[in-house]
């Protein structure tokens, strides 16, 4: 795309070309038609897109394609382990300070005008170096500068020491930190390339990965084609990936998006809205009788945890006159609620109860046994009421719930099991943006709220609770400070034994636990609806959409 102000323009002779070709390619695929041997895989994306910058990568959709469009120095496997990927080896210094990765030497960038005769390429080094250093460049911007701002001091710390080998330095040890480089934001980009298109670099990206970009219409349509010279093969030695093209639509009405799946218009759907859950599942959380044998449908582990907060900070004004203050009133809330009543009957089964800590199912080194949670108890959630100078409930004053109109079914649910136990609940429902502003200055005493790993490590939940992470800068919207959590928090950045690591996490999460700045209500899952002809879909914690193993029957 050429660099001007108008993300749409392109040559009339250009559109019309593409128009041909992709009248010819997507009709047949979607037609299936006998004389086409095409595999076109389809999807839709709601939430609409962004950009396809990795520097940008910051929601659902921009990581899903930005996974098919690059690669990154490593990857995750289907149990989210961090795998080889354009590092093939690496070492960590005994400091746990110095990562040296050895690149592959057969990996390109795709073909674009702006490289020499047009060809894509070989990827070096320094192209690392100018990735990773672009995420913390003031000029970008980048919203993914939190991967390395508080962990590098300036470019100086990314080395290319020869074309084949890359280096980083850290000015604090980090155990999690390869897990980090899995995120798309450390996506490998060709500086001459950015540097020409600039900001339309969002609209006209060049990666190394299975698939390259072809065309895209904000709103409408986005057009992704094989990346015919990618260097990953299966097991058998067969090249990646398996599918012709990609193609997405940007249905935003989430109905009419599963009425395109269900007439096979689309190969995926992703997630059961609440306005047709129960066409679709059992309150058991299975595929009613009518759909079964049409289309596969899978819940997996997703790492997100789905929580209701509390502010506990006494020298807020806001937290001193709240019997939300008082540690056995915020644990008799954690008693009171049903969590497996809730995921049944509000969520058709999709969801786990979160009985075992902040940090959820799926993530590494958990353990459902190793840190005890709340469990529905309605009969000790009274009794520490009582003990806190409340029984049933009597003098106790209204607490106001804050929500968003999304969720509100959701707080009303907890709002009931309250009044069960005596306690008068209030809701306040506000737009997302409102409460997350309000979250981000503790200025909201009981609130709803979820957090969604960014990268596969037990760290990232328990961040939300270390002293020195407090708002605005930081996710501790709970106003925890605690002295010998952060002890152990900054204890686990120096242990570089995983298990031992763990074992610090559990600690950490039995402290939360305890003190209840926070009432986990479930560890979230994906549900991934696929038609029979699709095989090789990789499920995986982090719900990152990952194509190229894909095949198209």
């Amino acid at each position: 795309m050429c660099k001007n102000n108008n993300p749409y323009f392109m040559q009339a002779s250009f559109k019309y070309i593409f128009w041909i070709f992709f009248g010819i390619l997507f009709t047949s695929c979607n037609r299936d038609t006998v004389n086409s041997n095409k595999k076109t895989f389809n999807i839709n994306l709601d939430q609409g897109l962004t950009s396809i910058d990795p520097a940008f990568a910051r929601n659902q959709n921009a990581i899903w394609m930005t996974n098919q469009i690059f690669n990154g120095l490593v990857q995750i496997d289907s149990s989210i382990k961090t795998i080889p990927c354009i590092a093939k080896s690496w070492m960590v210094s005994d400091d746990a300070l110095t990562y040296t990765f050895n690149l592959r030497n057969d990996v390109y960038f795709h073909d674009d005008p702006i490289f020499k005769g047009g060809k894509g390429r070989k990827v070096i080094a320094s192209d690392f170096a100018y990735s990773f250093y672009r995420l913390i460049d003031p000029k970008v911007a980048s919203s993914g500068g939190w991967i390395f701002s508080d962990k590098v001091k300036d470019q100086h710390n990314f080395i290319a020491l020869n074309d084949s080998t890359f280096q980083i330095k850290l000015v604090k040890p980090f155990p999690p930190f390869m897990n980090l480089l899995t995120t798309q934001y450390c996506s490998v980009v060709p500086k001459e390339v950015v540097a020409h298109y600039g900001k339309d670099f969002r609209s006209h990206p060049i990666g190394t990965g299975p698939f390259k970009f072809k065309y895209w219409k904000e709103g409408e349509i986005l057009v992704l084609l094989k990346n015919e010279n990618y260097w990953e093969k299966d097991q058998a030695g067969v090249k990646l990936p398996y599918l012709d093209a990609v193609k997405a639509t940007f249905i935003t009405d989430k109905q009419s998006g599963f009425m395109s799946f269900l007439k096979k218009d689309l190969d995926f759907y992703y997630n059961v809205d609440g306005s047709y859950r129960d066409d679709i599942l059992t309150k058991s959380g299975k595929m009613v009788s009518k759909y079964k044998g049409k289309f596969t449908l899978t819940k997996s582990p997703y790492i997100c945890t789905e929580y209701v907060g509390i502010l506990v900070d006494t020298n807020l004004a806001l937290v001193k006159k709240s019997p939300l203050r008082i540690k056995k009133i915020r644990q008799a809330i954690n008693y009171a609620i049903d969590r497996d009543k809730l995921i049944r009957y509000l969520r058709n089964g999709i969801g786990i109860a979160a009985t075992s800590g902040f940090i959820p199912k799926g993530m590494p080194g958990f353990d459902s046994l190793a840190v005890k949670g709340y469990t529905y108890n309605p009969v000790l959630s009274a009794r520490l009421l009582k003990e806190a100078g409340f029984p049933g409930g009597k003098g106790l004053p209204e607490i106001t719930l804050n929500t968003t109109t999304t969720y509100k079914d959701l707080i009303e649910f907890i709002q009931g099991e309250l009044t069960n136990i005596g306690m008068k609940v209030k809701i306040d429902v506000s737009p997302s943006a409102s409460l997350r502003d309000l979250m981000s200055k503790n200025n909201v005493n009981f609130f709803r709220g979820s957090w969604l790993a960014d990268y596969a490590d037990g760290e990232n939940f328990l961040s939300m609770f270390y002293s020195k992470n407090k708002v605005p800068n930081g996710p501790n919207y709970f106003a925890y400070y605690n002295k010998a959590f952060d002890k152990l928090f900054e204890q686990s950045y120096y242990e570089t034994n995983d298990q031992k690591r763990f074992e610090l996490y559990r600690k950490m999460d039995q402290m939360v636990m305890e003190y209840s700045p926070v009432v986990p209500l479930f560890y979230d899952q994906s549900v991934v609806m696929l038609q029979n002809n699709i095989s090789g879909y990789a499920f995986n914690a982090l719900s990152l959409m990952i194509l190229k193993n894909i095949k198209k029957n």
